[in-house]
């Protein structure tokens, strides 16, 4: 008994081959490793197909002009694709007129810089486009941003306590602590610089260890 798999069909499309002719309903199936030709459906698009004990031909049944040779391997022919022929060789070719794409091309170099490139001629292939900085790169808005430290406050600007609360969250710690946190929320009254330290396992923990500080407050348990 035969085991048949059935593949997803991603694409259909048309190949040509040689000068002119072209192999319509292409189908591009996932997970297929290679190429197979139907030699049923090439029959019904008007072609001949001839096997010998060591090749194939594919003709055209009209003109009797050879599209495709096959070779013999083992119990397999295999063809010859020569989807480009030696007079009208085809490339594939991406036509990029985007002047954010070569602005990352190019390391993120500046939009001034690339117009100087193009004016100086300095870089092959570089398209003639007018690069104007019209937008924020969100790369290299990440990449030139730097932490900033408060400065110390000699002043108390508060008048009374839980005016005016710091708090920061940081981590996760490369070491894990014996209770098995690796996360800290440190809060700071501006006021009475009374600090209060939760230990939390989890950054989602965070909200909840501030409600249960609030509540205590206003309870007046702290």
């Amino acid at each position: 008994m035969v085991k048949t798999t059935k593949g997803k069909i991603l694409g259909l499309g048309t190949i040509q081959i040689g000068d002119g002719f072209k192999i319509q309903d292409v189908l591009l199936v996932e997970g297929l490793k290679h190429n197979l030709l139907s030699i049923s459906q090439l029959c019904d698009k008007g072609l001949k197909v001839t096997f010998e004990s060591k090749a194939c031909n594919i003709v055209k049944d009209k003109s009797n002009d050879t599209v495709l040779k096959g070779t013999r391997l083992n119990n397999i022919y295999i063809m010859n694709l020569d989807i480009a022929s030696s007079r009208t060789i085809s490339c594939l070719v991406s036509k990029d007129e985007d002047p954010w794409l070569w602005h990352r091309r190019a390391t993120h170099i500046h939009m001034h810089h690339l117009n100087k490139l193009i004016s100086k001629e300095l870089v092959l292939d570089l398209p003639k486009l007018n690069f104007e900085k019209d937008k924020t790169c969100v790369a290299c808005q990440k990449g030139k941003q730097n932490k900033t430290c408060f400065k110390s406050k000699k002043i108390i600007s508060t008048t009374k306590p839980l005016k005016l609360l710091h708090m920061d969250l940081f981590g996760p710690s490369r070491t894990k602590s014996l209770g098995g946190n690796y996360y800290a929320l440190v809060i700071v009254d501006d006021y009475s610089r009374f600090t209060r330290n939760f230990f939390l396992p989890t950054k989602s923990n965070a909200f909840n260890s501030f409600k249960k500080f609030a509540k205590a407050i206003q309870n007046g348990r702290i």
